[in-house]
């Protein structure tokens, strides 16, 4: 299974949400030093949930990498992650 299905199956499980954009930017990283070469270790994350409502920036990014457990740091080497709930401005 590939790194990209399995955080969409633990975020859609964990969180919910009305919206998940996974974007793999690893290729961007290929060569860098601390890029592991994988195809699969940079990633770009854009979740809308309810389960935000009421979240700090910091406790949204907390519950996503509680989500994602091992698979940060392990396999994954880079998040870049934008959280939003449902009815917020998603800047372009």
């Amino acid at each position: 299974m590939s790194a990209e299905t399995r955080l969409k199956e633990k975020l859609m499980v964990a969180l919910n949400p009305i919206r998940l954009d996974i974007i793999n930017e690893s290729e961007m990283h290929a060569g860098h030093r601390s890029s592991p070469g994988t195809g699969e270790s940079h990633f770009r994350i854009l979740i809308v949930s309810p389960a935000f409502e009421g979240k700090s920036r910091v406790d949204r990014h907390r519950m996503v990498n509680a989500a994602l457990g091992d698979e940060v740091g392990g396999r994954i080497h880079a998040l870049a992650l934008a959280t939003y709930a449902p009815g917020e401005k998603i800047p372009a």
